[in-house]
């Protein structure tokens, strides 16, 4: 079942990942789809989500994503890198990588996280904003083209309105779009279309946005761009202190997955069975 089929039948709850190893992971564990989490990309080439990296840098990551799942993949194009133009190139490029969704905003390139506590995002004005959509909409092929609004209120439901008609299968308010349920629920009545929620760690619709509620109000497709991401660095960051202050690595190594087991993820089995399947006996 691809991605649309899934969407119209319930909702499709889709995990950050960033590289190969966390979207096998994800597969592993059960999910349906997967989030190219550009929050997570971004972190993952040690900078901050605030549009620093380009466009390749981010299908790069997106292509990895998808050559280590069978999974199918949303992912995040941040402005679309640029004007109408650029986001119409840059959906082609995304749609030839296979990617099933991809999602875009309204904010003026570059983009500031709406995640950051008093951070103003200036957006696009509406006739722009709905250029660009339509232009991702014609380039996208069999691509869900998901507009992401970073307005808030009244004219959130504005542009809601407008970037349906401009082609979008999907919309996405922001976290802070709306602060209530009745909102969203008022949002999927105004666009008539499906509804995108990102349940970001720590936001309050990561707590509120049971898979009841999302049902009443209209999300079909929930993202959970930083779950994953906050897990392991956190983990990580445990482990290298505990290296650095001089503890064994033996009892740090202890605590983490067995090398055994990691070698399974992996797939080290499959690479075994495809080098005596193809390879000389003199070689294996």
């Amino acid at each position: 079942m691809d991605l649309r089929e899934m969407i119209s039948t319930g909702l499709v709850r889709a995990p950050g990942v960033w590289d190969g190893l966390t979207a096998r992971l994800a597969e592993q564990a059960g999910f349906p789809a997967l989030c190219a989490s550009g929050f997570a990309i971004s972190a993952a080439l040690g900078y901050p989500d605030a549009e620093l990296y380009t466009m390749s840098e981010n299908l790069q990551a997106v292509r990895t994503v998808r050559e280590a799942s069978r999974l199918p993949v949303v992912a995040d194009i941040d402005t679309g890198y640029g004007n109408a133009i650029n986001a119409a190139r840059t959906a082609r490029r995304f749609a030839d990588a296979g990617v099933a969704a991809v999602f875009m905003e309204d904010q003026r390139s570059p983009k500031r996280c709406p995640l950051i506590p008093g951070a103003e995002v200036e957006l696009v004005d509406l006739a722009e904003a709905e250029g660009k959509v339509r232009a991702v909409r014609d380039a996208a092929g069999d691509m869900i083209v998901i507009a992401r609004t970073d307005a808030k209120g009244d004219e959130a439901l504005r542009r809601a309105e407008s970037y349906v008609r401009a082609g979008a299968d999907m919309i996405m308010p922001v976290t802070r779009t709306f602060s209530t349920v009745e909102e969203w629920a008022r949002c999927r009545e105004v666009a008539g279309v499906p509804l995108t929620a990102t349940l970001t760690a720590s936001a309050w619709t990561e707590r509120e946005f049971t898979p009841e509620v999302m049902e009443q109000i209209g999300v079909r497709l929930a993202l959970l761009p930083t779950q994953v991401l906050m897990a392991v660095t956190g983990a990580a960051r445990h482990c290298l202190r505990r290296l650095a202050e001089g503890e064994a690595p033996a009892a740090v190594s202890a605590d983490g997955l067995a090398h055994h087991d990691f070698v399974d993820l992996i797939g080290m089995d499959e690479i075994e069975r495809q080098q005596h399947a193809y390879l000389p006996a003199a070689v294996v």
